[in-house]
This record gives C-alpha cells, sequence and structure tokens, in this order.
C-alpha cells in the first residue's frame, strides 16, 4: 500500500517558530525522506471559516502569507502538492455522507472540541460547522487516502475519530477508506514552542511570537524580551531552566556546531545550562547566543521568501495547481465512496440496463 501524508494548517495568520517546530520543519523532512509516495498539504480555510465566518477577509488575506511561509521553510512544489481546502467540493461532500455515522453526543464528547469550545466561549451557542470539525478533518484524510497524518498529542482525539469513521463507514458498505495512523512528534519536549512572554502558547493577539518572516531586527528585538527566570536578578545568582522560554528556544534550535561559532565558552547546551544553574552567566549573554542561532535557521528562510514575493502571481499558481492535483485525488475517492453507497446513479450502467430489462418484459 502506497504511503500518502495529508497535514495542514487553518490561514489564520502567519506562521511562527511554534508552527515550525510543532510540524513546518517535520514536513520538510518528511518530504524529503523519500519514503512518501505522496504528500498533501491543506491551506484548510474552510475550518477556518468556522470560528471567523464574520471575517471573511482575514482567512482571505493570510491564504498567501501561509503559503509564503510554507514555500520559504523548504515545502517543494514537486515534491508536495499544496492546496487550498474550499476549492475542492468533493471535500464538503464526503462531509455530508460522513454526517450520517456519527452521533451529536460523541462530537461533544471528543475532548479537543470540548477544549477549543471553551476557549472561544461557544460553550452556550456552538456553529454546528465547528462541531462538524472532526467529521470535516475525516473527509480531509480519507479524500486523499492517506496513510500517516502527522499530529500533536492533543489532536489525537480529533485522528482517533476519523479512524472510528473510517470503520463505520467500510463495516457498512465495504472495504472503501483507509484507516490512517498518527505520527507524533519525534522531540515531545520542542513540539510545542512557548510565547516570547513564557506563555504556554504562541499567539497573535497576545503578541507573543516569532514569526518566520520576521526581520533579524524583530527576531533579535522580541529574544531579548523573553521571559527567563524571574528570581535570576544579578548575574552571579544561580539560574533555573525550568519554565525559561530561553532554554525552551535552545532546546529546540541549539546544535554542538553553534557554540564553536558563537559561545566558545561551553562546548554544548548542557554545559551552558549547568553554568546557568549554578550562577555566573548572566541573562543577555544567554539571550545573545539564541539570537545567533536563531538567525542561522531563520536567515535562509528569510531570503526564500524575498525570491517568492516577487513573483506572487508564480505562488497562487503553485497553489492552483496542487488544488487541481488534490481535486482530482479527492474526485476518485468520492465515485468510490458513492459507488459503495449505491448512490451512483448515472455511472451505473447495470443498474440502468436492469430498470431497462425489467419494463421491457412487462
Amino acid at each position: 500500500m502506497s504511503k500518502i501524508i495529508l497535514t495542514g494548517d487553518r490561514p489564520t495568520g502567519r506562521l511562527h517558530l511554534g508552527h515550525y517546530v510543532g510540524s513546518l520543519r517535520r514536513r520538510v523532512e518528511l518530504q524529503n525522506s523519500g519514503e512518501y509516495e505522496k504528500i498533501f498539504i491543506m491551506i484548510a480555510d474552510a475550518q477556518a471559516l468556522t470560528d471567523n465566518f464574520d471575517n471573511p477577509d482575514k482567512i482571505r488575506e493570510n491564504i498567501i502569507e501561509v503559503a509564503l511561509d510554507y514555500l520559504s521553510a523548504g515545502l517543494d512544489p514537486s515534491k508536495t502538492n499544496i492546496f487550498i481546502q474550499s476549492e475542492i467540493s468533493e471535500l464538503t461532500e464526503l462531509t455530508f455522507y460522513y454526517m450520517n455515522l456519527v452521533t451529536l453526543s460523541r462530537l461533544e464528547r471528543n475532548p479537543t472540541v470540548k477544549t477549543e469550545l471553551q476557549l472561544r466561549d461557544f460553550e452556550n451557542s456552538i456553529p454546528v460547522g465547528f462541531l462538524n470539525y472532526p467529521i470535516s478533518q475525516a473527509s480531509d484524510i480519507t479524500a486523499f487516502k492517506a496513510t500517516t497524518v502527522p499530529v500533536g498529542e492533543d489532536q489525537l482525539p480529533m485522528l482517533e475519530q476519523a479512524r472510528e469513521i473510517v470503520r463505520k463507514f467500510n463495516s457498512t458498505y465495504g472495504e472503501v477508506l483507509i484507516e490512517p495512523q498518527a505520527l507524533l512528534p519525534d522531540n515531545k519536549i520542542c513540539s510545542r514552542l512557548p510565547g516570547t512572554d513564557g506563555k504556554a502558547k504562541m499567539s497573535k493577539s497576545l503578541g507573543n511570537c516569532i514569526y518566520l518572516s520576521d526581520t533579524a531586527e524583530e527576531v533579535s528585538k522580541k529574544v531579548m524580551s523573553m521571559f527567563t527566570d524571574p528570581n535570576h536578578l544579578k548575574v552571579s545568582d544561580p539560574g533555573s531552566l525550568e519554565g525559561n522560554t530561553v532554554f525552551i528556544y535552545l532546546d529546540a534550535f541549539a546544535k554542538d556546531e553553534h557554540f564553536a561559532k558563537y559561545d566558545p565558552d561551553h562546548k554544548n547546551l548542557d554545559e551552558l545550562k549547568e553554568h546557568y544553574q549554578r550562577g555566573g552567566l548572566g541573562d543577555v549573554k544567554v539571550k545573545r547566543f539564541l539570537i545567533n542561532v536563531l538567525e542561522e535557521e531563520l536567515a535562509p528562510i528569510r531570503a526564500r521568501r524575498a525570491e517568492f514575493e516577487k513573483d506572487i502571481p508564480g505562488v497562487y499558481e503553485i497553489l492552483k495547481k496542487g488544488t487541481e492535483v488534490a481535486r482530482a485525488e479527492a474526485a476518485k475517492t468520492l465515485s468510490e465512496v458513492k459507488a459503495a453507497m449505491r448512490i451512483n446513479y448515472f455511472e451505473d450502467e447495470d443498474l440502468i440496463k436492469g430498470w431497462q430489462a425489467k419494463y421491457d418484459r412487462r
């Protein structure tokens, strides 16, 4: 069986280092691994509209931003199909059929849905489209016969619901759909970076993000304002690593070779941590080291983005071609689904001939 990946992002803003560490960097590695026959990366604008229905311009404007972030991070259109969800009507039709396989109470019990409803204060007035999110996601996954879905642990309940839908469909109509498997982050410690202020999640509204498109000056300013150890008041004071945002970022990005370039006083991150904990190492020095590490990672991304920004029509053409490929794949699956459900009336020649023979015998 072919190995196929489906993953994506909601275009509600530019992508930041949290996206990069949590998923985007891994996607580029998977793309270049040669292990997967097909890779589909979805810009999930239809899903984003479920809780941004009154602000469609926000979604419209961020589609190109997300596409530029994808391309600048290293996603290659010759290896990966990047597509826009709302341009593929087959996904909506599959969602409609799958709705009959899921109960309302099962949707409401989904832990991820419950958490998201609380975050958006939807508990007393839930948009049907938002509650339907797990079914829509199942449609996205199954439409491309995805065998592998890269997810964080918080998304496992969503994937499990998709697997339930696959099992229910196949047991009812026959073996048509592929049951997907989760691919968890290989580095759980850094799977979700905190905001620069130490809060658990990066958020545009909180102003605590470092974006992939930030300039070197913007990155430097944000790092210098990062939350560290509030009790580390003097250089001589022992410092704590727990909840220290700077060291969490270093866990995600620092390599041994960075120390020879930017901090020859330490051989590796373990030595740096030990020095900080015993005292005698100031936050400013550690932050300056992090700035150099991040610049080495972000400079090539920034340079690639500058090139793609020179040809925005070309970027839209990449999205158009990727969407055409994705639509053809989804159409094949939809045809198989409708045949299994016996609602492919015009394609079923035996049905038509059978009825004709029946009436000819009268």
